[in-house]
């Protein structure tokens, strides 16, 4: 006599046996259908506003248009960023910053394909935004102006500014986050947001004795200044650090080259929303927007800041 199976049992059997034959077809389904913790919507939907930044940015520099040529359906009607446009920019550099750009749009999809998202905030990424970011950071205006879409220096140095700061905050979202799902996601966005940051350092370290004209300062002195910057706007202690730094602050404290930042351990540095909002900003206070988010970045955990002014 067959032994007998419950109708559960056999539906169960059905679901596995259709994921190991179909596995793409249902795993939206599955992501979906999760329960995922209210705490861990808004930590996953916060990064969506660096997500945005560094898709346009990036793709705007290798092709001259963004999301609402590359991929509408994912700004969801938001404004297009102000001042974006392409950079002045050789072969190498420009198909390392497409790729960049289209790892972008990918991690913009899978985020909304977990948590509801929001659209596109208004993003400031003109010359002047820029501009003032390096004049905060050496503590002096700069003459001519710092033009990130100039050259391939300018604009490597431009995106030295951004991917480290999702990356340290995917590193102090990870240990908050309660949900499975969760956990891969920003598993999977840390692991090649960290890519990127490292090929931009790296580009960035072959260079770093180059003069960044017509300043005469050396690419390494740039980096510094940028992280000595999102240090004292994010008022979290040291989670930065440039190029170059002296030997005791290196790896084992037997190198002054620093091509990745990292802790006494060489473990990368977690900043909490705040510190990203006052970083990115650029007001030091994560309850006055400015910088590259002229009304404040989106989701709840930043609103919840801009309506305690």
């Amino acid at each position: 006599m067959a032994p007998h199976i419950s109708r559960a049992t056999a539906s169960i059997v059905v679901l596995l046996a259709s994921l190991v034959f179909h596995p793409e077809s249902h795993s939206s389904v599955l992501i979906a259908s999760a329960a995922t913790p209210e705490s861990d919507v808004d930590l996953l939907e916060f990064p969506l506003n660096l997500e945005y930044l560094e898709a346009e940015f990036f793709l705007f520099g290798s092709l001259g248009h963004g999301l609402d040529v590359v991929a509408p359906n994912l700004a969801q009607g938001g404004p297009p960023p102000i001042g974006a446009k392409l950079a002045k920019l050789d072969i190498l550099v420009r198909d390392v910053i497409l790729q960049f750009g289209l790892q972008e749009v990918g991690h913009l999809r899978a985020i909304k394909s977990t948590v509801r998202g929001f659209p596109r905030p208004l993003l400031d990424l003109s010359t002047e935004s820029f501009a003032k970011i390096m004049d905060n950071a050496f503590g002096r205006p700069l003459h001519p102006p710092f033009d990130p879409y100039a050259n391939e220096i300018n604009f490597l140095l431009a995106s030295y500014v951004i991917p480290y700061v999702g990356l340290t905050g995917y590193v102090g979202a990870n240990p908050m986050l309660q949900n499975a799902t969760s956990k891969r996601l920003v598993a999977g966005l840390l692991g090649v947001e960290s890519g990127q940051d490292a090929v931009i350092r790296a580009l960035l370290y072959e260079r770093r004795g180059m003069m960044v004209q017509p300043y005469g300062i050396s690419v390494a002195e740039f980096t510094n200044r940028i992280s000595a910057l999102r240090n004292r706007l994010g008022k979290g202690g040291l989670k930065d650090e440039g190029l170059v730094v002296p030997r005791v602050q290196g790896a084992e404290g037997r190198v002054s080259g620093n091509i990745l930042a990292g802790d006494r351990d060489s473990l990368a540095y977690p900043r909490t929303p705040q510190e990203i909002l006052s970083i990115v900003y650029g007001t030091a206070d994560e309850r006055l927007p400015g910088g590259f988010y002229p009304n404040g970045a989106s989701g709840r955990i930043a609103r919840s800041y801009l309506y305690t002014t």
